[in-house]
């Protein structure tokens, strides 16, 4: 059976992900039989709600915790019986010593595949201080992961695959709505008050690439954002713009929602 793939990848970011998604959905249209996809980014998890509306298809997202970025999808037949089977997911520590030299997710990802993994076989990674770094991977990822050297510059990391009832899970934030009254609707300014880090801080962010706009890498920090753009700072969660009015004194009240 062929799904309409023209319309599903219209105004899609992720084509070629999305592309291979859609050749996964036909086959198990036509054998029945479920499939799990990699890993994908939030962005394009988004791509994926197209996918989602299909009658023919039953689509669930796993990603090894409440609030995982990243996530595995389970495609089956709509009309399938079968109990849905567990997601193929295994945690993996990577420790190293980052006291002097510290590290991000970035760094760490680019570390790993380095070692010989791709990229869609790891989930979620967050750096545990100076300490190093845990994630969830597939099973594949982690057996070859498995007791492997590698280097984040200078600093050696060694990996070990865990159970996922044994990984320190990052700290889970409860959403919150505020409002906060700026001069501009600027990027900096409501960053600066959704995020409560000073504008210079902002800036740095920005720099290091540790901020995203709508998931995608900020470059200046002077835009000016809109209702429905999402911000997320890495370790600091996320914020979205709810709502934006001119005050009688022309200035912007803005709703937020951090998460």
């Amino acid at each position: 059976m062929s799904l309409p793939r023209d319309d599903l990848l219209r105004s899609c970011r992720s084509l070629k992900i999305m592309t291979a998604l859609i050749d996964i959905a036909e086959d198990v249209l036509r054998t029945w039989q479920p499939q799990w996809s990699p890993f994908l980014t939030a962005l394009t998890l988004e791509d994926v709600s197209h996918l989602e509306t299909l009658a023919e298809l039953q689509i669930s997202r796993h990603g090894g915790y409440p609030g995982a970025e990243r996530k595995r999808l389970l495609i089956q037949h709509a009309e399938s019986t079968e109990p849905e089977p567990t997601c193929p997911l295994a945690g993996l520590n990577v420790e190293g010593n980052f006291l002097f030299d510290p590290t991000s997710p970035d760094e760490m990802r680019q570390a790993l595949e380095q070692i010989g993994v791709l990229g869609e076989s790891l989930g979620d990674l967050w750096i545990r201080g100076d300490r190093g770094a845990q994630a969830i991977c597939t099973p594949e990822a982690a057996a070859q992961l498995q007791g492997k050297r590698g280097n984040v510059r200078e600093v050696v990391i060694v990996c070990e695959t865990m159970d996922l009832d044994a990984l320190q899970w990052p700290i889970q934030r409860a959403a919150r709505r505020f409002t906060s009254v700026e001069a501009s609707c600027r990027l900096d300014a409501i960053a600066s008050a959704g995020f409560g880090i000073s504008r210079s801080k902002v800036v740095k962010q920005i720099k290091e690439g540790r901020l995203r706009l709508n998931w995608e890498l900020v470059r200046q920090a002077s835009r000016d954002l809109k209702v429905g753009d999402r911000l997320q700072l890495q370790e600091r969660g996320s914020i979205e713009v709810m709502n934006i009015e001119l005050t009688k004194r022309e200035r912007w009240r803005v709703d937020i929602l951090r998460q």
